[in-house]
């Protein structure tokens, strides 16, 4: 490959142990002084010097100059290299898994002489070595109780989320009332298209104890089939008092949930969450609604699905009528769960419980649940939580 751009980079986290390039600066040797100028931004706003500095990290290209670019897939993300030297790195977006690669474009004034592909495991790394590494009976769930289960919490997961599971098991799973059994934790995963990730699954679930496979192969439509399944092991499984609802990038602090459960009369039919009103469907775009899934021209009041939870009743309800094929299904299962709850509310007052603490994008201090956080950050989270009662959020990838 021949490179004609000649880049400045703002370092920060690593991956993989090496560095991330959050940044790529344009620049040449003819404008120095811009490069510097941008530096020196840079660093006011950073850390607040003003002292201007003189710029000398090495480009990793040069004009009309050949070099090797490698690629190479690890357990957190991919990594970049110049003629063996390591340039930079950038992570998976949660949730990746290898099979998602199908290709690589490069742009920009670059001639490709030749280009050489090795072939990428059969396994995802998060299932072979590191899967490897993380099995110890350490993070096995404890057996289940024969009553006093207060908390159900089902988590949804996907079969290649490895990674994902452990960091949860490795975080809030570790909660006192969570290996006490006054809270019960679960994921609950469908069958992947591939086997050879349905064999793992199988392993995992056998060893850890902590993973409840439904019968289907996972599809997005089907999501809604787990939180029934979610229900059913919390009311018949456990015979808990309240069901929650979690993802496996969701960060849930246990003790702030059961407290506002706990505050809740225990004869009232509840549902708490960060509750949407008056939402409309998208008719457009990739998320689009058809008039035939949803005819009506708003959704119920419904509780984003990174995080809610349930009065006992309403989940029992749910079951039931599944069983005798009166419950109606949606593609999307937080606003399915919205129906639900609007359904048995007919029969017997729901009290909404709404709060922002339960977050659908990212972390807000003070969280009762976080979202989108990646499984370095679910060790981050915790970790804090060890030190300190009140929940701050931590600024990485």
């Amino acid at each position: 490959m021949v490179g004609n751009p000649e880049l400045v980079k703002i370092l920060v986290r690593k991956i993989d142990g090496l560095v991330k390039c959050e940044k790529w600066i344009r620049g040449d040797d003819g404008d120095r002084h811009a490069v510097e100028s941008k530096a020196e931004w840079w660093l006011k706003r950073l850390i607040g010097r003003t002292k201007r500095v003189a710029v000398d990290w090495p480009f990793p290209f040069s004009v009309n100059k050949l070099f090797v670019l490698t690629l190479s897939a690890g357990l957190e993300g991919y990594h970049v290299y110049v003629d063996g030297r390591h340039v930079t790195s950038f992570p998976y977006r949660t949730g990746f898994t290898l099979e998602d690669a199908t290709g690589l474009i490069l742009s920009g004034d670059i001639s490709v002489r030749s280009v050489f592909a090795a072939s990428l495991p059969l396994v995802h790394p998060n299932i072979s070595s590191q899967q490897h590494l993380e099995f110890s009976t350490r993070w096995r769930a404890p057996s289940l109780p024969h009553y006093g289960v207060e908390l159900f919490i089902g988590i949804l997961s996907a079969g290649n989320h490895f990674a994902e599971r452990m960091a949860v098991r490795k975080s809030w799973m570790q909660h006192n009332s969570i290996q006490s059994s006054k809270v019960v934790a679960r994921f609950f995963v469908a069958l992947h298209p591939r086997k050879e990730i349905n064999v793992e699954l199988k392993k995992e679930a056998e060893y850890f104890g902590d993973i409840v496979i439904v019968p289907y192969v996972d599809n997005y439509d089907l999501v809604v089939l787990k939180t029934v399944a979610i229900c059913e092991y919390g009311v018949r499984t456990v015979s808990a008092d309240y069901i929650m609802k979690g993802d496996d990038d969701t960060f849930i602090k246990v003790d702030d949930v059961m407290t506002r459960v706990r505050n809740v009369p225990y004869s009232m039919s509840f549902y708490i969450g960060n509750i949407n009103y008056r939402h409309r469907p998208m008719r457009h775009g990739k998320w689009a609604v058809t008039y035939e899934e949803w005819p009506e021209e708003e959704y119920p009041p419904y509780a984003n699905g990174p995080g809610y939870i349930l009065s006992s009743d309403i989940a029992s309800y749910i079951v039931s009528e599944f069983e005798v094929h009166k419950l109606r299904l949606f593609k999307m299962e937080d606003v399915s769960m919205g129906m639900w709850v609007e359904q048995f509310n007919r029969t017997k007052p729901v009290y909404y419980f709404h709060s922002l603490r339960f977050c659908q994008y990212g972390c807000v201090e003070g969280y009762v649940t976080a979202h989108y956080q990646s499984p370095r950050q679910m060790m981050c989270l915790w970790e804090k939580l060890q030190m300190q009662t009140i929940p701050e959020c931590c600024n990485m990838r």
